[in-house]
């Protein structure tokens, strides 16, 4: 089937065509014609299925009807975090090319100032986190009696940050209108959701094709959680990769990984909830363009990140739940190209890898490094030292081997008057 067909306005058929797609994707040609009709749909997808055009294509034609009004946006688009609301945006500046319609972006870490002044102006589309959205609305600077559809991506992403008291304020807030909820998995709490506030809904179901899964060969590396930083190294040279993410359990452990890639010559970056919003897009901003190898990151980044061409992940720690594990390795293997994702077992973390084996679909590969210790990156004296820019990291430690052994009890965070001159 061709985009054509779907229905959609010759405007958004020509921006289609410009970005290079002649084809929908199974979940946009189920989706964008039931949408257009007007109906409520449920829809459960992977990752990379195509699930973010399959909501905006059909809300730019709802959007050809009418116009915005002051502090009332004409549709919402609700998602889990502020990674995932900027791609959106992103996307819908892409698709809505030739269309006149203004997007607003309300998410933390921005100006409540700008925001509330585009707001005052009038906006067809709303991108929204939960918290900002509720926060702007309890001070009086937006009403939601004009949305005309409701989006709810991430869905079970919402249920996993605690948002979903926060999704049915809002969804009690607006008049009728019409509701499109997104979810890779269906929990009972998102079900019962869907029954409170969805009319008559479609339901769709798009597994992940053995096409799709062959992208991506996933491979598990057994090693000691403190040989980790070596066996990162030495994988990186090994695969002879550039542009990876990196994913991190939890945000110290983001800047301690960080740290240490820094010390030995990679060009890196760092993201995780506590970088302020302006710091995150710069990072995100400078790894799409090609200028940071290695993006260590927390769970923040796993939905919120589309890098064409991304050649592998790395889960330097096993994520603590199957549906985690999918959404990382989904950022590589995108768009037909193939990829790599590789995730770090210790022997601590097995009761987190046994979950993982079990609900894949095909056999993940063991895979070996050599863990060879090299030196870290010394500058000569009297040179001056690149600037560390971990975010919220109070301390940076000289140079060292990750081998080397430190203070007990203190890791790579030494204190000043402890360290070796």
């Amino acid at each position: 089937m061709s985009f054509e067909k779907l229905g959609l306005n010759p405007k958004t058929l020509q921006a289609i065509s410009e970005v290079g797609y002649t084809a929908p994707t199974p979940i946009q040609e189920k989706a964008v014609p039931l949408l257009l009709a007007g109906r409520d749909v449920i829809a459960l997808a992977q990752t990379g299925s195509g699930k973010t055009a399959s909501f905006i294509l059909p809300l730019l034609d709802l959007l050809t009807r009418g116009r915005a009004k002051a502090r009332m946006p004409r549709s919402l688009i609700m998602e889990p975090t502020r990674e995932l609301a900027a791609q959106v945006a992103e996307d819908f500046a892409i698709y809505g090319k030739y269309h006149n319609f203004t997007v607003a972006l309300l998410i933390g870490g921005e100006s409540f100032v700008d925001q509330e002044k585009k707001l005052l102006k009038g906006v067809d589309v709303l991108i929204a986190t939960p918290g900002r959205l509720l926060d702007l609305h309890e001070r009086g600077k937006i009403l939601l009696n004009d949305v005309k559809m409701l989006v709810i991506d991430e869905a079970d992403r919402m249920l996993d940050m605690g948002f979903i008291p926060d999704i049915e304020k809002i969804a009690s807030l607006l008049p009728p209108h019409q509701t499109a909820l997104f979810s890779a998995t269906m929990p009972a709490p998102i079900r019962k959701l869907t029954e409170q506030f969805l009319k008559d809904p479609e339901e769709i179901t798009i597994a992940a094709s053995s096409k799709e899964s062959a992208q991506i060969t996933e491979y598990i590396v057994r090693v000691p959680e403190k040989e980790k930083r070596n066996a990162l190294r030495s994988l990186l040279k090994k695969e002879n990769l550039h542009q990876v993410i990196v994913f991190c359990n939890r945000k110290r452990e983001v800047d301690v990984v960080y740290n240490s890639m820094k010390r030995y010559g990679f060009k890196v970056g760092a993201l995780h909830g506590d970088i302020t919003q302006s710091a995150r897009n710069q990072t995100l901003k400078e790894f799409k363009a090609g200028e940071i190898d290695l993006l260590i990151a927390s769970d923040v980044a796993a939905r919120g990140i589309d890098v064409e061409n991304l050649p592998g992940v790395v889960n330097f720690h096993v994520p603590t739940n199957p549906e985690d594990y999918v959404h990382r390795i989904g950022r590589t293997g995108r768009a037909g190209k193939e990829g790599k994702a590789f995730t770090f077992v210790s022997p601590h973390e097995k009761k987190y890898l046994d979950p993982i084996l079990k609900a894949s679909k095909k056999t993940i590969e063991e895979y070996s490094v050599e863990i060879m210790p090299e030196k870290a990156v010394v500058h000569p004296k009297g040179a001056k030292k690149p600037a560390q820019t971990a975010p919220r990291t109070k301390h940076v430690p000289q140079p060292k081997a990750d081998n080397e052994p430190s203070p007990v009890g203190f890791g790579d965070d030494i204190p000043a008057f402890m360290q070796v001159k």
